[in-house]
């Protein structure tokens, strides 16, 4: 992305704002808004850019063998611009390894999908373990500044030059306070109860 030298007045401006805040002019606003605009037009141009780019090796691809120059050109394009190959660009570099580009092309897209697979187990790793989360406490100045924050209660610290005693053992329990004895059912009426009933 190249910003034109108004553009990049406007950006210097912005970071002096952000990194020390005071007022802003209309005319200040207007500039950064346009400056925004402008950025996100660029940002929306490079993905059609992007999405026309990865059609089109696409469609050389679906091509292949008879489009084979054309579309080593245009995987080169594509992983110029952070593309990652795909299973498809593999099997279609494989076949066609018999020519010089296609080997060297084959070697570099086998080494970025390995980077961009354990890239891919190490981000769900830590999405299936999260880090333990601490106690989320108030800033100072919020409303719970005037109180003390309520702390977890721990047992207290040792006095100095004193060992901390020993914490007594509780006895194992017996399998009988653990499973207790199971109850037999009653037995069922006898019949002359059952008719009388």
């Amino acid at each position: 992305m190249a910003f034109s030298a108004d553009e990049l007045r406007v950006l210097r401006r912005a970071l002096a704002i952000a990194l020390h805040p005071m007022p802003l002019s209309d005319e200040d606003v207007q500039d950064c808004l346009r400056l925004a605009g402008s950025v996100d037009e660029a940002v929306g141009e490079a993905g059609r850019l992007r999405a026309f780019l990865l059609a089109d090796l696409a469609r050389y691809r679906d091509a292949l063998p008879g489009s084979a120059t054309g579309y080593l050109e245009q995987l080169q394009d594509a992983l110029a611009a952070g593309y990652d190959p795909r299973p498809d660009d593999l099997a279609a570099l494989r076949a066609l390894r018999g020519k010089p580009l296609a080997a060297a092309l084959l070697e570099r897209c086998q080494i970025l999908a390995e980077r961009s697979v354990r890239a891919r187990l190490a981000g769900r790793s830590v999405a299936v373990a999260p880090a333990p989360r601490g106690r989320l406490l108030a800033l100072p100045g919020g409303r719970a500044a005037d109180r003390e924050p309520d702390r977890p209660k721990g047992p207290a610290a040792p006095a100095p030059g004193r060992t901390p005693a020993p914490a007594p053992q509780r006895p194992m329990p017996k399998p009988s306070e653990v499973f207790p004895p199971r109850r037999r059912p009653a037995p069922p009426p006898a019949e002359e109860e059952r008719a009388a009933g």
